[in-house]
């Protein structure tokens, strides 16, 4: 079975594709996707050394993209994003604790995800949700900052996508924390510093 090979990354550079970035560890890649909280500086260098699509959501800390957007990159917030037919929609942003930019409300991240759902349909459904804070219960934290909203799972629920990816959950403040569950037939994944996805391109009969 063909399938499409993407990187996530969220929150902290990883050192492999970074500090000591060889372009063989890209080999095989076709999709980079990031989930936020992540120097745009760090996407571009990326983009300078990969041919395929380097797409993007912001995360809570990335106001620094209003005025320095990474280059060779496409933003996908609020987005639907095909490719190699693949339906992939974006929504960044985490609970809101201050006064920052890429932060809302439950009820605000509600009417973010409705005008979400209107481009949906236009691509008649839904493979890969990308966020930048989790669902509520699903891998999210306790606290206020780091809590998920409950609205995403009206998006998990109504289109059933197989994959959900979302990064804010620092997998290295809590060893107990999970990088992956489940809910329904939709796999949770967080994509904290990198996470390869393979997914299964559907066979197309000739």
């Amino acid at each position: 079975m063909k399938t499409l090979k993407i990187l996530f990354i969220a929150d902290e550079p990883a050192p492999a594709l970074w500090d000591y970035f060889e372009e063989s560890r890209l080999e095989g890649i076709d999709l980079i996707i990031s989930c936020g909280d992540l120097p745009p500086q760090y996407l571009s260098f990326l983009a300078t050394f990969f041919v395929g699509p380097v797409l993007y959501i912001y995360g809570n800390h990335d106001e620094s993209y209003i005025d320095t957007p990474p280059d060779g990159c496409t933003c996908i917030d609020g987005k639907v994003f095909e490719f190699e037919g693949v339906r992939i929609a974006g929504l960044g942003g985490c609970m809101k604790y201050n006064y920052g930019t890429f932060q809302y409300t439950e009820r605000q991240m509600f009417f973010r995800s409705l005008k979400l759902q209107y481009r949906l349909r236009k691509h008649k459904g839904l493979d890969i949700f990308v966020s930048h804070a989790p669902a509520y219960e699903l891998n999210d934290g306790k606290d206020l900052p780091h809590m998920g909203f409950r609205c995403f799972h009206r998006l998990l629920e109504k289109y059933h996508p197989k994959f959900f990816v979302h990064g804010h959950v620092h997998l290295n403040y809590n060893y107990l924390q999970k990088r992956i569950c489940t809910h329904e037939d939709t796999t949770v994944i967080n994509a904290f510093e990198r996470y390869i996805l393979e997914y299964p391109l559907p066979e197309i009969s000739v």
